[in-house]
């Protein structure tokens, strides 16, 4: 209801934010959930809004219903897109706070956690008077040091490629251990069996790059965002704290499997 979207290869519609998607239900359900890949909904199956809705939803409007009123519609709709970027932030600081070797930037993170969880539950003005970029100015500093103190445990110093064009690149099998990939560009690259452990992953964009036998264990910011939108198999290691897109069973099938199920 709330996000637009156009159509592309993520959407076969155009939607403005603030309009009702043709496949939402009165219960607020989804009348195609389990057909949304192959009907071309994958920005769908990708999306997380990282438990900003609830938030909104549940707490900022205390579970208030929008349905029979426009002007509360269109305020929660506004407090969720500062939201779920607040959100994202506080899942890039738990990430960074979960691992030992970025314990001389914990204390600064604990000070970013705590000032974006008391946004978060702050009331609707609060949130609305909020500066996203602003925000994110203040609280990357550490989210960079922290990466980089992921970096250097790598055994190797891995490429910068911060911000870089690398879409449909072919690395396969790259040492890219260790690598800063902060917000590159990575659509459609070649990625089989490349190692990126202890690599920063934050805000690169992996829709429709295969992972199929990459080892990113260790990697920093890795999302379910990005690796549902890239394509991977059951030979692909991902970091422990991100679930293997259901969709990655259907793509491929590992060299292992295989020879277990003699395919």
């Amino acid at each position: 209801m709330a996000l637009p979207f156009s159509r592309s290869a993520d959407f076969p519609v155009d939607k403005p934010g603030g309009i009702p998607c043709g496949n939402l239900r009165a219960d607020f359900g989804c009348s195609i959930h389990e057909e949304l890949r192959p009907r071309g909904w994958t920005g769908c199956t990708v999306f997380d809004c990282h438990g900003a809705g609830q938030q909104v939803s549940q707490v900022t409007f205390a579970g208030e219903d929008w349905q029979g009123s426009p002007d509360t519609a269109r305020r929660m709709f506004a407090v969720f897109a500062v939201m779920r970027p607040v959100h994202e932030l506080l899942a890039y600081v738990a990430d960074a706070l979960d691992r030992p070797e970025t314990r001389p930037v914990h204390a600064e993170l604990r000070r970013a956690r705590t000032g974006l969880s008391e946004l978060a539950g702050a009331d609707a003005d609060t949130v609305l008077a909020a500066d996203v970029g602003a925000l994110r100015a203040a609280v990357n500093p550490a989210l960079l040091r922290a990466g980089d103190l992921v970096r250097a445990r790598s055994p190797r110093r891995g490429p910068v490629h911060r911000g870089a064009d690398l879409a449909g690149a072919r690395l396969r099998g790259a040492d890219l251990r260790g690598a800063s990939l902060r917000g590159a560009l990575l659509i459609g690259a070649d990625l089989r069996d490349a190692d990126l452990r202890w690599a920063d992953l934050i805000g690169a964009d992996l829709r429709g790059a295969d992972l199929s036998g990459a080892d990113l264990r260790g990697s920093v910011y890795a999302t379910g965002t990005q690796l549902a939108a890239a394509r991977g198999d059951a030979a692909t290691r991902l970091p422990g704290a991100v679930r293997r897109p259901a969709h990655w069973a259907t793509e491929g099938t590992a060299p292992e499997e295989a020879a277990r199920t003699g395919s």
